[in-house]
């Protein structure tokens, strides 16, 4: 049996849906052709970059291999972890890629090499630091290193089916157990991630020791052995939090791994606080784009309705957190809001996070810039762009999920799966989505199945649609926000989706100061801004966006984009040479102009300039 999950509920006993492998999905559409670009560029290149940088080093330095000192940030190792994630997720698609199973296999060697006899392996902390291991949990960041650690293992032991780099981990693991636990060191970690990591643990080994040392981990949170603090969500326990705050990716990697744990012992007092942390997140704290995390100070969460535009942190690795947790949310629930805000952060807050080359990052997104705002080759902090290879190798895994009465369609794609939920089921997607309103599926059945296809609606649907089997029109069953069709299937039944993409202006709450009197552009799941590349001589703060646009699919613009044309009226400056003025003298001219508004997720791949998401309104 295939077992390339990228994390196996398959026993979990609150999942209301199950995963499948990934390896039984290959894409080919919209997002195949970024997976393309990051196997064949992005992971080749981040290599270089981490032997440049010294990241890899690091771990020859600490077996002694080489001399000198320590390279970089103390975390620095998990940078080396999320890449050999990603790497062998990679595999997956190119199996026959030797060079690349050449250098996961020599990474893993300097890790293991790297390794003290205990099962202790930090490479910061070696040498004449080694007195220092364990003594600040709040800042140093040992066990979300060791997290990221454990998960690149099992994705490896579950892709290449090798166990070198998981008895590291395992290791390691056992190790921490020895440390840390009732009766022995009471802690827990100023950086949430190594929870989640635990309970994949116990999902693959059924070690219950993995699974308790998560939920020790999670209880003692509110206690200040991760510094008492808002930042790193140790101001309360976890079950008493209300409202997300402090540092964004901190906190909603410690939602992820209480809601992994819920999963697994159905403690209903997670799930309260899981859904009230959602709450606050979605309904006050998060931008149109999916991205959280307004604050550039701590990276963090603001109050209530605390979006700024231009000085938005909006962290790419704060939107994969969220990708991340919502997935688990669905799986405990089936309720397509999750899978909804799921496709709303990896089009508008995931994908900015990389330029359309491979090789160049955000790790902040603004949703307003000047002409100083690029990508960069790299960060001293590279967490980001490490982050993101492992979200865009591991998608096909997220496109279907299953129960006991069938399939469950989540994301549209152009692919070709084998679906297995007792019942081995071919699926061939075929679409332009998110640019196209069409989806075309077959199913192949050996023989005669009942059972059902859930499809998402998406919530962005606001009009009547259609869906046909073999050309006749399916009756409409909805349950939280899937469309169910059972039937029996055969050896080839066609289903045909049409969701009308109609341009939608959008509106935040007045609360929201910064955009009051100004809208937002949305076709499909897709968010779209200003750019000032396509418009030379307009300012964005002195435009006046009417309501009509024209969609229109440019094949040979940024990789082939369906853009909005319009009118609107530029403003002359009543304003020249003064603050303030009389409402009496206050004269303003206009003219029209043509605007062209591009998707958010592609700006800055071009020359630089003014950008925008919010546009005054006419």
């Amino acid at each position: 049996m295939d077992r390339t999950f990228v994390l196996d509920n398959s026993r979990s006993p609150n999942a209301v849906l199950k995963t499948i492998p990934m390896k039984n999905v290959k894409i080919s559409g919209f997002m195949g052709k970024y997976l393309g670009r990051v196997v064949n560029t992005t992971i080749p290149y981040q290599y270089e970059i981490l032997e440049k940088t010294g990241r890899i080093d690091n771990f020859r330095r600490a077996s002694g291999k080489i001399k000198g000192d320590f390279q970089g940030f103390f975390f620095n190792d998990s940078d080396v972890y999320k890449w050999l994630e990603a790497a062998s997720s990679a595999l997956i698609n190119l199996p026959s890629n030797n060079d690349l199973k050449q250098k996961i296999d020599a990474v893993i060697r300097e890790i293991e090499d790297a390794q003290d006899e205990d099962g202790y392996l930090n490479t910061f902390f070696t040498f004449d630091k080694k007195k220092d291991r364990w003594t600040d949990l709040a800042n140093m960041h040992e066990l979300y290193c060791a997290g990221h650690l454990i998960q690149a293992a099992i994705l490896h032991k579950r892709v290449t089916g090798e166990d070198k780099l998981f008895n590291v981990a395992r290791k390691f693991a056992d190790h921490i157990a020895s440390v840390f636990g009732e009766n022995k060191k009471l802690g827990a970690p100023g950086h949430p991630e190594i929870e989640m990591a635990l309970v994949e643990l116990y999902r693959e080994t059924r070690e219950n020791k993995y699974l308790n040392l998560a939920k020790f981990f999670i209880d003692n949170r509110g206690k200040g052995y991760a510094g008492g603090t808002k930042y790193t969500a140790d101001h309360k326990p976890f079950k008493k939090l209300e409202e997300v705050v402090g540092h964004a990716v901190r906190m909603v990697y410690l939602c992820c791994g209480a809601t992994d744990l819920y999963m697994e012992n159905g403690d209903e007092e997670l799930l309260e606080t899981l859904k009230k942390l959602w709450s606050n997140m979605t309904e006050k704290k998060m931008y149109i784009t999916g991205g959280i995390g307004s604050r550039h100070e701590g990276e963090a969460f603001g109050e209530d309705y605390e979006l700024p535009n231009k000085e938005a942190y909006a962290e790419t690795c704060a939107a994969i957190a969220s990708f991340m947790w919502n997935w688990r949310m669905f799986l405990l629930t089936a309720n397509s809001q999750f899978l909804d805000l799921m496709e709303q952060t990896l089009y508008n807050g995931i994908l900015p996070g990389i330029s359309l080359d491979g090789k160049k990052y955000f790790y902040v997104n603004p949703l307003e810039a000047d002409e100083n705002q690029k990508r960069r080759e790299w960060y001293d902090c590279a967490c980001c762009p490490t982050n993101i290879i492992r979200i865009l190798t591991q998608f096909p895994g997220y496109i279907y999920t299953v129960s006991d009465k069938g399939i469950w369609v989540n994301f549209y794609e152009s692919s070709e799966s084998i679906v297995d939920f007792g019942r081995k089921i071919k699926i061939v997607q075929k679409t332009e989505y998110p640019w196209s309103e069409k989806v075309e599926m077959d199913i192949h059945a050996d023989q005669p199945e009942e059972f059902s296809l859930f499809l998402r609606i998406p919530e962005w649907v606001k009009e009547d649609f259609e869906i046909r089997v073999n050309g006749e029109k399916v009756d409409m069953k909805f349950n939280k926000g899937y469309l169910e069709i059972r039937r029996i299937w055969g050896k080839k039944d066609t289903l045909e989706i049409e969701f009308p993409m109609k341009v939608r202006l959008i509106k935040s709450h007045p609360m929201v100061k910064e955009n009051i009197g100004k809208v937002a552009f949305k076709r499909g799941p897709i968010v779209y801004c200003f750019e000032q590349v396509d418009n030379k001589d307009i300012d964005p703060s002195k435009l006046n966006i009417s309501h009509n646009v024209e969609a229109k699919y440019l094949e040979n613009l940024l990789g082939g984009v369906v853009v909005l044309d319009g009118e609107g009226l530029l403003t002359e400056d009543a304003w020249k040479n003064r603050l303030y003025n009389s409402v009496g003298e206050l004269k303003t001219s206009s003219k029209t102009v043509k605007f062209r508004l591009i998707p958010y997720f592609v700006w800055a791949n071009r020359e630089q300039g003014k950008m925008s998401v919010w546009l005054t309104e006419c």
